[in-house]
């Protein structure tokens, strides 16, 4: 269970905040509050994991907050300032929420944190408690949204061969199927686990599982070829090298 906090100094934004998180099974709900001092209080005291946290707040602001605390818990920032974003990931955040926020982005994130935080606990400090909690199982799935509002579609990870990319559009490629839905190539790219996904492509991201053979600068996957670009050529190719050498 993943304990959380949500600060805001509009008391409306932390309603919205707590709805959500109280619908997530392995978030827990610590509080709320306006007062970002009192926030940086309950981290301090251990009682927290993960902050959701405005930047624009005239006691504190979001930035100043995470220069205090940002060791100690980790961080989804919440706020209607997108240009704050490039500063915020600086700082390590998991992730930049903008206002409003649906909760399909608000899902993707915290699955996010649940990934992370489950690869690389947070501090000593902050999880040091009398009774450990077991972490929950990472998933093995995602959602991804439908071609009508409020459907998702549930997709299995083990599914996937390769997703393809187009401007705000992916495809999502499975055996004898393919999802298109509105979302871009970077956001799946978070949200997919690395290993077995890798991006090989400003275009493409493969299961690495799903490859029948590598040749060159192509991919074969199946009767699909896939070209490795450049700017991923290297990693990919040293990633190929070295799972031979096992």
């Amino acid at each position: 269970m993943i304990r959380c906090i949500a600060v805001d100094d509009e008391a409306y934004a932390t309603k919205i905040l707590a709805d959500y998180i109280q619908k997530v099974p392995f978030l827990e709900l610590v509080g709320t509050t306006t007062s970002p001092i009192e926030a940086i209080n309950w981290v301090q005291e251990g009682k927290v994991d993960l902050v959701f946290l405005d930047i624009q707040m005239p006691e504190l602001t979001g930035i100043q907050f995470l220069k205090i605390c940002g060791s100690k818990c980790k961080v989804i920032l919440t706020t209607a300032y997108p240009e704050y974003a490039l500063e915020g990931y600086e700082h390590d955040v998991i992730d930049y929420l903008l206002k409003p926020i649906p909760f399909d982005r608000f899902l993707k994130a915290v699955h996010k944190a649940q990934s992370i935080m489950q690869q690389q606990p947070v501090s000593a400090q902050v999880s040091a408690t009398p009774a450990p909690v077991a972490a929950s199982p990472a998933p093995e799935y995602m959602f991804v949204k439908g071609e009508t509002k409020n459907k998702f579609l549930k997709i299995d990870y083990n599914d996937i061969l390769y997703v393809e990319g187009l401007k705000n559009y992916v495809s999502i490629y499975l055996p004898g199927q393919r999802l298109v839905t509105y979302q871009t190539l970077r956001d799946l790219e978070q949200q997919l686990p690395q290993p077995p996904f890798y991006r090989v492509h400003k275009s493409y991201i493969i299961s690495i599982d799903k490859v029948n053979m590598v040749d060159g600068h192509t991919i074969y996957m199946g009767d699909k070829e896939i070209p490795v670009g450049e700017t991923y050529r290297e990693g990919f190719l040293s990633m190929i090298r070295e799972k031979d050498q096992r």
